[in-house]
């Protein structure tokens, strides 16, 4: 039997990725970055990010379209329920695949497959692209 894979692995798949809600927890954007990956990383306010790793101030509540234009990818770790339908909405409009984890027994509030990741499960949304 193998281990399921870490969540870094699975996201480094995608070469350009946007990371929502990044916090003080950068060690996914960070492994990514390592990895030769374009991580952009956003938050509501000024955060400090890892060397190879682009930040932004971003609310996906309210986003600036431009943030996500190119991304293959948008992800964020530890989304609550309340910013899953947001964090679906500007993903589909930048084209992108929208995979999240939620915090603990937070409910999936949007159509989401699952996967079990070594941290638990990341979720990729169903969107329409």
């Amino acid at each position: 039997m193998t281990n399921p894979p870490a969540v870094a692995e699975v996201l480094a798949d995608y070469e350009v990725l946007v990371e929502v809600g990044v916090g003080r927890r950068t060690a996914v954007a960070a492994a990514l970055a390592d990895r030769g990956r374009a991580v952009t990383a956003t938050d509501v306010v000024e955060r400090d990010v890892p060397d190879g790793v682009r930040f932004v101030v971003d609310d996906v509540t309210d986003p600036n379209p431009a943030v996500y234009e190119d991304a293959d990818a948008v992800y964020a770790l530890r989304c609550p329920p309340e910013l899953q339908r947001a964090l679906v909405s500007v993903t589909e409009r930048a084209g992108a695949d929208c995979l999240f984890t939620t915090l603990g027994g937070d409910p999936v509030v949007v159509p989401a497959d699952p996967e079990t990741v070594a941290s638990g499960t990341l979720f990729a949304a169903r969107t329409r692209n």
